[in-house]
């Protein structure tokens, strides 16, 4: 059976996929891949990683065939073009508050005559290949995948021109954020949150866009699917590692009555 590319991925049916903020271990994309991973969200905005480890990175997750987004740690031109220059499938825009600010995210990530990428053939994301230089660019257009991050109060006033505009492929949520900004700082019940978790979906689906949001258990992830999100990532290394070293540890000392 054919793998999914993230393109496809946005275009209907579950994807599930890991948050990677800490481990860019050389194994870490065949250990996803191997627990049934669709995809890998590898995170810049907090993790630290630097651009060189990022490259390296790619590599991993390519060798294991597991889709990489790389959440870019700002929405400035020469970020999201590095990124994708070391091979990228996808790219993730924090606090997209416009369909303005969307529109030129795209202009940054697409090459002509769909935007204005800067041209550099025969490097990483290309697989280091020749090839006819017009086919390269309409392949890289087609290939690369763009993630804008709903996660202010402005966010949610234009998601509608956010979800309209040509190019984008998934709003995904940063819910933490979100709550932040609406002034209710972790209160994912209030009906001011679910009231813009509703309006986002809802543009979605309006312009043929998925919806995508990290989750922190398998019960919410559900949920979260029946409501209308189709990219589920799952946790992060950071978190599943200390959850699950933690219980073992406790049931450890529990069983020796210690």
């Amino acid at each position: 059976m054919r793998e999914r590319s993230l393109k496809e991925m946005t275009r209907g049916g579950l994807a599930v996929g890991h948050f990677i903020v800490e481990f860019a271990t050389p194994g870490i994309g065949h250990l996803m891949k191997n627990a049934g991973c669709d995809f890998v969200l590898f995170d810049m905005e907090h993790s630290g990683f630097s651009l060189e480890t990022v490259k390296s990175a790619v590599r991993y997750m390519e060798a294991a065939r597991l889709p990489m987004i790389v959440r870019s740690p700002s929405k400035d031109t020469h970020h999201i073009a590095r990124v994708l220059d070391m091979g990228a499938e996808g790219i993730m825009i924090p606090m997209v508050n416009s369909g303005a600010e969307a529109a030129a995210i795209v202009d940054a990530v697409k090459y002509a005559p769909d935007g204005r990428r800067g041209v550099a053939l025969g490097i990483a994301h290309d697989g280091y290949r020749g090839g006819a230089v017009l086919e390269k660019l309409v392949a890289a257009n087609v290939r690369t995948t763009v993630f804008a991050q709903i996660e202010t109060a402005e966010g949610i006033e234009n998601v509608e021109d956010i979800a309209a505009t040509p190019g984008v492929d998934c709003l995904w949520v940063g819910h933490f954020d979100l709550s932040a900004s609406l002034g209710i700082p972790g209160e994912f019940e209030h009906e001011t949150f679910k009231a813009a978790i509703a309006r986002t979906t809802r543009a979605a689906r309006t312009y043929g866009k998925a919806t995508g949001r990290l989750v922190p258990s398998v019960e919410e992830a559900v949920a979260l699917h029946k409501a209308g999100f189709d990219m589920i990532c799952y946790s992060g290394d950071v978190w599943m590692f200390t959850q699950a070293l933690s219980a073992a540890v406790n049931a450890i000392r529990s069983g020796s009555g210690r």
